[in-house]
């Protein structure tokens, strides 16, 4: 039973892994994987582990980027480690817009939202305008192509944006990104600035998801989710570099049809086999 237990964490964290950073939407795709393979756990722990599982992937970014975002660096000038506040200032502004509705519409958005026609609904609704925001700007030159030329007020409404990814099935880089894009900044800097956007989300969430649970973790609940996290920490240390080299010479439109297939196929799945 164990045996078992722990391989379908490996199978979802590599999920999680995959989609947390490609705009796909790792919360959408873990709902509807669950159900096919469903953990023996209770409907508590399950809930929970949906959210922490994300810490192994969030982890994977703070080590790609720790030189990037540590402002204390000894091979920093001055000047290099001001840059590097900066940047963590623009993230805290980011974050307040979903920080402070997640907090307050946690349990609501959990009763009303995860459930696989608002997944396949988001999923069809985002993919159309991945493609609808990518052909528009394809003639476009961004106006931010560094984090020096973000200003806090874009910042702050990227940040908005990013509310949108309380709903499952938006994809928390999903929506940051089409919002940094709509805005004026180059795939490069929508994708790294949703990546640091993600810290002080994730470890929130997570933070707020462990306190509800609680510590009374049984053995095998802690080896579930500690498999969950360490894969998905592997597999997003793939996926982040893969992203970052796939942007460089490609736009988000393949994501986008990835994103209408998939809404349609969940909705003909259940549609014809039932909930």
């Amino acid at each position: 039973m164990f045996f078992i237990e722990i391989l379908k964490a490996i199978f979802l964290g590599i999920v999680e892994g995959i989609t947390e950073w490609l705009p796909k939407s790792s919360t959408g795709h873990m709902i509807l994987v669950e159900e096919f393979i469903q953990l023996n756990a209770s409907a508590e722990f399950k809930e929970m582990f949906f959210v922490v599982i994300q810490l192994g992937a969030i982890l994977a970014v703070v080590l790609l980027y720790f030189n990037k975002l540590n402002p204390f660096s000894p091979r920093k000038s001055i000047k290099e480690k001001k840059d590097t506040m900066s940047i963590w200032y623009k993230v805290i502004i980011g974050v307040i817009p979903a920080g402070v509705l997640g907090v307050l519409f946690d349990d609501w958005l959990n009763e009303h939202f995860y459930n696989y026609i608002v997944v396949a609904f988001t999923l069809i609704l985002y993919g159309i305008l991945f493609i609808i925001i990518e052909n528009r700007n394809k003639d476009k030159r961004p106006i931010i192509n560094n984090f020096n030329q973000l200003t806090y007020t874009t910042a702050f409404l990227i940040g908005v944006f990013q509310v949108l990814a309380l709903i499952p099935g938006t994809s928390r880089s999903g929506a940051t990104i089409i919002g940094a894009i709509i805005l004026g900044t180059s795939r490069s800097i929508a994708a790294e600035y949703s990546f640091f956007l993600s810290i002080p989300v994730m470890f929130g969430a997570s933070a707020l998801k462990l306190y509800k649970f609680g510590l009374d973790f049984t053995s095998m609940e802690l080896g579930i989710l500690i498999t969950g996290m360490v894969v998905a920490f592997v597999v997003s240390l793939v996926a982040i570099k893969f992203l970052l080299k796939y942007i460089k010479n490609n736009d988000f439109k393949a994501f986008g049809w990835y994103r209408i297939v998939l809404g349609i196929l969940v909705l003909g799945y259940f549609a014809f086999f039932g909930v």
